[in-house]
């Protein structure tokens, strides 16, 4: 049994709880570096091996920064220079800790990974997990079925009060160490701080939707369709405050001419729906045309959702108006299951 020791509390306390029940654990350490990027590789894998060296178990490491930079770091930079909105941490739970790590176990005739995620495998179908502040089944919907028959969540069913307090029980050297922000593995960096370093946005104009230009704005890669912040708008003529400015919501955006379109309208009047077409699709478990629930975006408030799934790709129209970005995640479930996804291609408010 390998667990992905990541230097962290949740993924500590798993490897300990699968040691309590009698598993032979090996803890994997996956490092990740990428140059001009603030590395807490060196800090995270001392934590790591602190844990191991409590729990006497074995220790390894991967270094896996070069996989990372191709398959997740690149492919997400590239569809945000298109104007998209991809999500690097779904990719990096399927390429990385789900794709190479996995393909490492099973190189080492490892029959099982594990890892500190708060999701549950029930019957080989992905659940949420138990503690709903901390569920994360949406960033591992694109982790095939295949894959996750030879996984195991030890922390999905507990909340993360409990997870603390069995880390103080174990012992656990990192046991009051706080929890991990910003992009997967690059520690305290934000989206919007990575494309500022790797794309060098450049300042364009607001515009209405007659095309008179009413602001500024940072870098139309910086922002997403339905967003109502971060940009700056002119003051209106006769006022000095911004604040006599009622709220503009961005409607479109063309990153061509670097421009966002704005309007005090949320949505366009009369819609009620957002049909949207779904390209990757990953089901897990049996999966059928119906009446779900789905999520754009990490928790998310669920959207009652139509399903009807074709070969390669999916429609799903979701029953209430919204601005669900191309190139994001969109992940449907029913009830507690996650059923699994798509990448979003196309959008169109009806």
């Amino acid at each position: 049994m390998f667990v992905g020791l990541s230097g962290g509390v949740d993924s500590a306390v798993s490897a300990a709880l699968l040691q309590q029940d009698g598993y032979d654990v090996t803890g994997v350490f996956i490092r990740i570096a990428l140059p001009g990027y603030p590395c807490t590789a060196g800090e995270d894998k001392v934590d790591a091996q602190r844990v191991a060296a409590h729990l006497r178990i074995p220790f390894l490491e991967i270094d896996l920064s070069k996989e990372y930079q191709e398959e997740v770091f690149n492919t997400a930079v590239k569809e945000f220079s298109k104007g998209n909105t991809p999500n690097p941490d779904t990719l990096c739970n399927q390429k990385i800790k789900f794709g190479s790590f996995y393909r490492f176990a099973k190189s080492q005739n490892v029959d099982f990974i594990a890892t500190g995620h708060y999701s549950q495998i029930k019957n080989g179908e992905l659940f949420a997990g138990a503690d709903q502040n901390k569920d994360q089944s949406y960033f591992l919907w694109m982790v095939p079925e295949t894959v996750l028959r030879y996984t195991l969540f030890p922390v999905g069913s507990l909340k993360k009060t409990e997870v603390r307090a069995l880390a103080k029980k174990f012992g656990l050297p990192n046991a009051s160490r706080k929890d991990s922000q910003g992009l997967c593995f690059l520690g305290d960096i934000s989206i919007e701080d990575m494309l500022e370093r790797e794309l060098a946005p450049v300042a364009g104009d607001v515009l209405t939707e007659a095309g008179l230009v009413v602001g500024k704005h940072r870098g139309s890669m910086l922002y997403t369709l339905g967003q109502r912040h971060g940009f700056e708008l002119f003051p209106l003529v006769g006022t000095q405050e911004h604040t006599d400015t009622p709220p503009h919501f961005v409607i479109a955006k063309d990153s061509q001419k670097n421009t966002i379109t704005v309007s005090t309208f949320p949505f366009p009047r009369g819609v009620s729906e957002t049909h949207l077409m779904l390209a990757d699709t990953n089901w897990i478990g049996k999966v059928e045309d119906g009446a779900y629930e789905a999520r754009y975006r990490y928790r998310q408030k669920l959207i009652p959702a139509q399903l009807r799934i074709s070969k390669d790709d999916a429609e799903v129209i979701l029953q209430e108006p919204h601005y669900a970005p191309v190139g994001q995640s969109l992940v449907l479930y029913e009830g507690d299951r996650c059923l699994g996804g798509g990448i979003i291609k196309d959008t169109q408010l009806t």
